[in-house]
């Protein structure tokens, strides 16, 4: 396999280790995070002063020379399709796209094609410089196939290793769209007898429980106080729905970031997304409280109604402060309509 030599030079007062050193100095261009760094040092690929050098403990002088062989990116095994994209934003390290619903983000035995990984290694193409060695985007995060909205791949090795410790640290800024069934208030007494809810100012709900697999459904996630992952959800109410109210539009928060976190918090609640096949169950809503119209509405919603709608981070090549916003899609704003709101 070919590679490319990387050559620089040590700068002044270099960091005791060779890692660190090479972390510093190592030109921007070069798209090396750390962790690549490391394996490189690993694999023999890395010459100081033309010795090759793998222990990343090495002490490394000011002014050394080092030559870096970095092989050449692999063609992932994963296809290319052509699949349209919303792409929000895009850069040569990353890119921002608002995900359609029934779109699953990685191929799995179930999936192997259709998917969002797909679709990027086509639209990309070979400004993937390379994650791991390898042509294709880094996933750093994940949202459900019938969910929509906004999600952040890496393009290159750096802004990989950066944003997957930024989502790690929980400092990424995600907020969600989500319907309701019923209003989850601090008015109701209800609500303050669910164990791991409770309320904060402004009448914000805080749901703090463990995550993790049902024991009996491995396709589900279920709620403990016991063993599992911790996860925080924050929710509070933008519109009321219904007269008197029996669904509400929120605006959900992350303070972790679990798998079905929002859908399983809401429903252990009591709140349950409307639309939602796993958690959420049919209900039935009055038309006296919402006319003929919401019903037929609730009733014909075949997905969870969540929205990925606000998603920051910091750019991990400029150092700048980015946000993204994303509007409800057509079939949630046609919902919370028929449901008596605006939108």
């Amino acid at each position: 396999m070919s590679a490319t030599i990387v050559n620089f030079s040590i700068a002044d007062n270099p960091p005791p280790r060779l890692d660190k050193a090479l972390a510093r100095d190592v030109p921007e261009e070069a798209s090396l995070s750390r962790s690549r760094l490391a394996k490189l040092i690993a694999d023999g690929s890395v010459k100081v002063d033309g010795v090759v050098v793998t222990d990343p403990r090495f002490r490394v002088a000011e002014d050394a020379e080092i030559a870096i062989a970095v092989e050449v990116a692999e063609e992932s095994h994963i296809g290319a399709e052509d699949i349209p994209l919303d792409v929000v934003y895009e850069d040569d390290d990353l890119i921002v796209v608002n995900k359609p619903s029934g779109m699953v983000v990685h191929p799995a035995p179930g999936t192997p094609g259709g998917t969002l990984v797909n679709a990027l290694i086509h639209h990309c193409g070979e400004t993937l410089s390379g994650v791991g060695g390898m042509k294709r985007p880094g996933i750093v995060h994940r949202i459900d196939k019938e969910t929509t909205g906004l999600l952040v791949a890496a393009k290159s090795d750096r802004a990989h290793h950066s944003l997957a410790k930024q989502f790690a640290d929980h400092s990424v800024e995600r907020r969600y769209l989500a319907l309701c069934y019923g209003e989850p208030s601090s008015n109701d007494p209800r609500l303050r007898g669910i164990k791991g809810a409770s309320f904060e100012a402004s009448n914000i709900l805080r749901v703090q429980t463990f995550l993790g697999r049902h024991k009996t459904d491995r396709q589900r996630q279920a709620v403990s106080f016991e063993t599992g992952r911790h996860a925080v959800t924050r929710a509070r109410i933008v519109q009321s729905l219904g007269t008197p109210p029996v669904a509400a539009l929120l605006e959900c928060w992350l303070e972790t970031g679990r798998t079905h976190q929002i859908r399983v918090h809401m429903a252990h609640c009591g709140h349950s997304l409307i639309g939602d096949p796993v958690y959420g169950g049919r209900r039935k809503l009055s038309p006296k409280a919402v006319g003929q119209a919401g019903v037929d509405a609730v009733a014909g919603f075949r997905r969870q109604a969540l929205h990925a709608a606000t998603l920051g981070f910091v750019h991990p090549v400029t150092g700048d402060e980015i946000e993204f916003e994303a509007p409800m899609p057509d079939d949630m704003a046609e919902l919370l309509r028929a449901l008596g709101g605006q939108g």
